[in-house]
């Protein structure tokens, strides 16, 4: 199999990350209960990874870090935790149903709701996203790059906006945490929201989020934390505050080697293969006749993925002949991104979406630049 279904989960993960959770599997008991050895271990494994989680986004402490199993649990905490009847939110057409979905409960729950629109390209007007705020406005939730057509949102831009309308910035970084360079502090993100399962290269059911100090989230879960047990009430200080019941700590491990691996062998080296790889296939397909690519090409940064149709054929029938004629597993239909697929016309036909690792090769892209042509 030729894996190019990276924006989904990255498959291919680093021998390291496999050798640590088989050591924790062995060695690990459960972080803050008890004095054991087992239990220590895993407290000392799982602040470890909270120190290397803080480095690499630049939080201001360990603590700021919390846990989770993946994005949409990131996101249902923070857009649940923030936001409560009379306020308003701007969010975009970009993003995935894991903001989509909680902001639309939200929603039913008296908050206020504006989603910004797109180009044809896919993408955003920031004087559009400035002028959208209302008195009332509480935050702006956004993605970082669509998984749809790879662009990106200048965080830095939608930052300033936010401190200057002096309200929260909450990021959705599911395709570029691993990726690009993410500085909270420079940024200006209040709330980072992100997944270890994909460009950070851990293990699936890890995840987590950054949340600014002074800002404060409701708990979506309470129960189980190691300590203040007689206390009525779930402890309010971060990261506890927002971890509930045992961590996944195996996970975790693995996730702490894949932070490892990334620093080690450098995100900006691992990015430019991924960025040069998707260039080879979009230079290859994009002149094939009755090939039409989405999103904007001319942009230096952007996700390494390709989004395409071909022809009036549905995405899933291409995305099948893919796989079981050439063993190319890409991802087709609407990639739970109902409003970007609105904004680009897909509805009834979905796309085919390429999205590329440092793993795969230049190899890999012609074959299958020359499936598609055969196609």
């Amino acid at each position: 199999m030729i894996y190019m279904d990276n924006a989904a989960t990255t498959l291919q993960k680093p021998e390291e990350v496999k050798q640590a959770i088989l050591y924790a599997l062995e060695h690990m008991g459960n972080a803050g209960r008890g004095g054991t050895e087992a239990a220590l271990d895993a407290s000392r494994s799982i602040y470890a990874v909270r120190e290397k989680l803080a480095d690499f986004f630049n939080a201001e402490s360990p603590t700021r870090i919390a846990f989770t199993a993946n994005s949409t649990e990131s996101l249902n905490i923070a857009l649940k935790g923030l936001f409560q009847q009379g306020d308003h939110v701007i969010t975009t057409v970009l993003e995935h149903n894991s903001v989509l979905r909680p902001l639309y409960w939200c929603q039913e729950q008296g908050v206020e709701l504006t989603i910004l629109n797109c180009d044809e390209k896919g993408n955003l007007s920031y004087e559009e996203m400035e002028n959208a705020v209302r008195e009332n406005t509480k935050a702006i939730v956004c993605t970082h790059a669509s998984n749809l057509t790879g662009n990106m949102i200048n965080l830095k831009r939608v930052g300033q906006i936010a401190s200057k309308k002096h309200i929260l910035f909450v990021v959705d970084a599911s395709q570029t945490a691993g990726v690009y360079p993410i500085d909270v502090q420079e940024l200006g993100v209040d709330v980072l929201c992100f997944t270890g399962h994909k460009g950070l290269l851990g293990p699936q059911g890890t995840g987590g989020l950054y949340v600014r100090e002074g800002v404060e989230i409701r708990p979506l879960l309470c129960g189980g934390s190691g300590v203040d047990t007689y206390n009525m009430h779930h402890p309010s200080q971060m990261p506890t505050a927002l971890e509930a019941g045992t961590l996944n700590g195996h996970g975790i491990a693995g996730l702490g080697a894949a932070i490892d691996y990334l620093n080690r062998t450098g995100i900006d080296v691992i990015r430019e293969k991924e960025l040069h790889l998707m260039r080879r296939f979009y230079d290859g397909i994009s002149q094939i006749p009755d090939v039409k690519v989405y999103g904007d090409f001319t942009a230096e940064e952007r996700a390494p993925i390709v989004t395409f149709n071909l022809g009036d054929y549905d995405s899933s029938e291409v995305s099948d002949e893919l796989n079981e004629v050439y063993g190319i597993a890409t991802r087709p239909g609407a990639h739970c991104a109902p409003l970007m697929h609105k904004a680009l016309g897909t509805v009834e036909q979905g796309a085919v979406r390429f999205s590329f690792s440092h793993y795969n090769t230049e190899e890999e892209v012609d074959f299958a630049i020359r499936a598609i042509k055969e196609l």
